[in-house]
Order: C-alpha cells, then sequence, then structure tokens
C-alpha cells in the first residue's frame, strides 16, 4: 500500500516533467528543430490531429525545416496552422514542399522566451509540490487508520521530500539548459 502510494508519486512527478519539456520542445531557439512543431494541428478529414502525423518533417540546414504532407491537398491547412501558431515563423510554399526558414531571434524576443521558460518552470515546480502535498496526506490518513505507525509516516514523508527535491533539481537544470540554448547567438 505505502509503496504504491510512492509508486504513484514517481509516476506523476515525472510526467509533470516529461510535460515541461514537451512544453520547451516548442519555444523556437533560432535553430531549426522539428519539436517547435509538436503543438501544430491541422484539420485532416474531419479531426484536428498533429502535423508530425499527416507530414514528414525534416531539418535539412540548421536555420530550415521543410515539411512535406502525405497528401497536397493540405498545404494550405498546413500553412494556416503554423501561421496561427504563436511560433512566429513565415511558411513559404510551392504547392508540394513547405519551407519554415527560422530567424535568428532579438534580444528582446530572446528575454521573453527566457520569462515563458520560467513560467513553465514554476508551474512545473507547483505541480510537483502539491504531488508531495497529496502523497503526505494518504501517509497521514494511513496513520490515522492506524494501518502506518507515526514513525513509519514521518519515513516515508521524508522519502516522498527527498524525490521531490531530485525532480526540483531536475527541474531547474532542464530550465538552466533552455535559458543557455535560448540565448545562444
Amino acid at each position: 500500500m505505502h509503496d504504491d502510494i510512492f509508486k504513484h508519486t514517481k509516476e506523476s512527478m515525472s510526467k509533470s516533467l516529461a510535460s515541461l519539456q514537451g512544453e520547451l520542445a516548442g519555444i523556437r531557439t533560432g535553430k531549426a528543430n522539428p519539436g517547435l512543431l509538436d503543438n501544430i494541428k491541422v484539420m485532416y478529414y474531419g479531426q484536428t490531429v498533429p502535423l508530425k502525423q499527416v507530414a514528414n518533417i525534416a531539418v535539412p540546414e540548421a536555420r530550415l525545416i521543410t515539411i512535406q504532407p502525405w497528401e497536397k491537398t493540405l498545404v494550405p491547412e498546413i500553412e494556416k496552422a503554423i501561421r496561427a501558431s504563436e511560433l512566429g515563423l513565415n511558411p513559404q510554399s510551392d504547392g508540394v514542399l513547405i519551407r519554415l526558414p527560422i530567424p535568428p531571434l532579438t534580444e528582446e524576443r530572446r528575454k521573453d522566451l527566457v520569462k515563458v521558460v520560467k513560467r513553465y518552470a514554476e508551474e512545473c515546480r507547483i505541480a510537483v509540490r502539491n504531488i508531495r502535498r497529496d502523497a503526505n496526506e494518504e501517509y497521514k490518513k494511513q496513520e490515522k487508520l492506524h494501518d502506518l505507525s507515526e514513525d513509519n509516516m514521518h519515513d516515508l514523508q521524508s522519502e516522498v521530500q527527498k524525490l521531490t527535491d531530485d525532480f526540483i533539481k531536475h527541474i531547474d537544470e532542464v530550465i538552466a539548459a533552455k535559458e543557455k540554448e535560448i540565448m545562444e547567438i
């Protein structure tokens, strides 16, 4: 029972970190990266689907992404979705292939992106702390039901705190790397 709580806590924290990493992949850094397009969705036969499910995405150069839809009819839909996104990119198409030149970032835009990254990090830290709180409450319930001694409860809460500290440290490392990547010219 107690192992289940800890296991669930660890899984939840891992999911929060994975979610943060997914969000960060979608932040433009001045270098071409197919991950930029992970959050782009397009209409395909009446359904909204991720872009990578309907096209091949490649990075032939450091500042260029190419998108080759599996069906030519998707080209205008993909262009529209990219323009509507917050990426600030301008797709260029020849009717078959879409080219996405990645312009260098201005200093001001870099600072704005760092603020966004820090906001995502804080949201992730809050999520991890909330998961810690939920686990600690579960242990307290176990103790009240006499399924757990007070000493065991404190030991388990200490383990959850150590796990929380490890995840917060990992979040900070991921954020520091992303900030460095954004500020790199």
